[in-house]
């Protein structure tokens, strides 16, 4: 039965005291006059004003981003250019050094000279390591202070 009341205490409050549904009829209230009508359209064109300003604000933002995003990304293409231009330079005095026998052989003989130094020096380090590392290891074992 409370189920019954409150459900029609909720149905009067959301249709604003119109009591007569219940009934069959519909009334219209005579305290709603027209200029409330009016007010709630400004309102509504006010707050549609509003949001057609906040987008066309918005959307002028994104163009500047959109602008300056492009403006960055010709920078940057115009810079890669220069750089592919300096390297494609650099390659072709490399061209010119490896054309000439006498450079090649020069170029070689560089490269044998810093291969054999790195082969050179991780021998005596990996003899170093066995001479002296294993030594200090052992000692640790045998003698543990």
């Amino acid at each position: 039965m409370s189920y019954r009341r409150d459900h029609r205490a909720h149905r009067a409050s959301l249709f604003d005291n119109y009591d007569s549904i219940e009934e069959g009829g519909i009334r219209a209230s005579s305290s709603y006059p027209r200029d409330l009508d009016e007010r709630d359209n400004d309102k509504a064109v006010d707050s549609l004003q509003d949001r057609v300003s906040f987008l066309k604000k918005l959307t002028g933002d994104i163009h500047e981003e959109v602008e300056t995003h492009n403006k960055m990304l010709d920078r940057m293409g115009n810079e890669m250019d220069s750089s592919r231009g300096i390297m494609s330079g650099t390659m072709d005095r490399f061209k010119m050094v490896f054309e000439k026998k006498s450079n090649q052989k020069v170029c070689k003989l560089v490269g044998y000279f810093v291969l054999s130094f790195f082969l050179i020096y991780y021998i005596f380090r990996f003899l170093m390591y066995f001479m002296y590392g294993l030594r200090v290891r052992i000692t640790k074992i045998v003698h543990p202070n």
